[in-house]
């Protein structure tokens, strides 16, 4: 039984402490903890978590966007997570951070995107020698100019929103890679078909073959399916701005691939040299005498050999 000496003498700080130095409350940077707004100051806050002293979390690690003052994001008496960025000071505070669990789960975001294939829209916000910079769930971003599908100088594409598919994901190396050619030709190749006559214009020419823009997007008209003939360069057949039918025969979706032929699509072994013309007069019955010899022989009309169509 405590005795009225006893019962008169009320908890003291010095008591507080000595327990908190008894259960060992250690908190270490890394930790994600609770904490309890308090005080907001013009560039920062002092956030009550437990410790002995009042932790500090510094404007710029309250968000992973830009913010000017700390009330954009932090109200006083809120309770929330707090990611604890840096031990004790010589005065005994601790450092915290928002941002960083903000990265650390949009992270996880993005990779699950990823790994779902999916489709995600971005603004544009700069560009740069080597391509443009987006933002996905605050997440800086970079589209490689060969990925990006436009006529368009890339400078104007600032402030355009654009559908994007992802490349690469690494969080250790921050390096976050999108590709707006990729989300492009999906999204056409759902509307396309192997063994359907597509008009097309030649765009680039190189010694392995012809880039055809098929309505947005760029298939390889490899040069071994430009004729049965031989053909040494197809700078000898094509020339840029060249309107022509060609057959699809590949979709790669997964790759953002379409793979091209004419010589498929000849009346005759060499008319793509000899007579054009006669190749796209009878372009469509050709493609139907491909496909009909495709079911005959059981082929999967996707397992075709692919090659790129990413222009180099």
């Amino acid at each position: 039984m405590l005795t009225n000496t006893q019962a008169d003498i009320g908890f003291t700080h010095d008591d507080f402490a000595a327990l908190l130095d008894k259960y060992d409350y250690h908190f270490s940077p890394g930790d994600i903890v609770a904490g309890t707004v308090f005080n907001l100051e013009p560039k920062g806050a002092l956030i009550d978590i437990g410790a002995k002293t009042a932790a500090y979390i510094p404007i710029q690690e309250m968000s992973i966007n830009r913010i000017d003052t700390p009330d954009e994001v932090l109200q006083p008496d809120e309770t929330r997570e707090f990611f604890i960025l840096a031990d004790e000071n010589e005065d005994g505070q601790l450092t915290l951070s928002i941002r960083r669990i903000e990265y650390m789960r949009a992270w996880e975001r993005v990779r699950q995107l990823q790994t779902e294939d999916a489709t995600v829209r971005s603004l544009v916000f700069a560009t740069n020698r080597g391509g443009a910079l987006v933002r996905i769930e605050g997440l800086r971003g970079f589209i490689p100019g060969s990925h990006i599908s436009t006529r368009k100088p890339k400078e104007d594409l600032v402030g355009e929103e654009l559908p994007l598919k992802f490349l690469e994901v690494d969080e250790e190396r921050n390096r976050l890679v999108l590709s707006h050619r990729r989300a492009l030709v999906e999204r056409k190749m759902n509307r396309l078909e192997v063994g359907e006559v597509v008009i097309g214009t030649v765009r680039g020419i190189k010694p392995y073959g012809a880039f055809i823009d098929i309505g947005g997007v760029s298939g390889l008209l490899h040069i071994s399916e430009i004729s049965h003939d031989h053909i040494d360069t197809p700078h000898s057949v094509f020339n840029v701005n060249d309107e022509l039918k060609v057959m699809i025969i590949d979709l790669d979706a997964e790759r953002g691939r379409i793979s091209l032929s004419t010589k498929q699509l000849e009346p005759e072994p060499g008319d793509m040299v000899k007579n054009r013309e006669a190749v796209f007069e009878q372009a469509e019955e050709m493609a139907a005498k491909y496909k009909e010899k495709l079911k005959e022989q059981g082929a999967p009309i996707a397992s075709m050999e692919v090659v790129s169509t990413v222009e180099p």
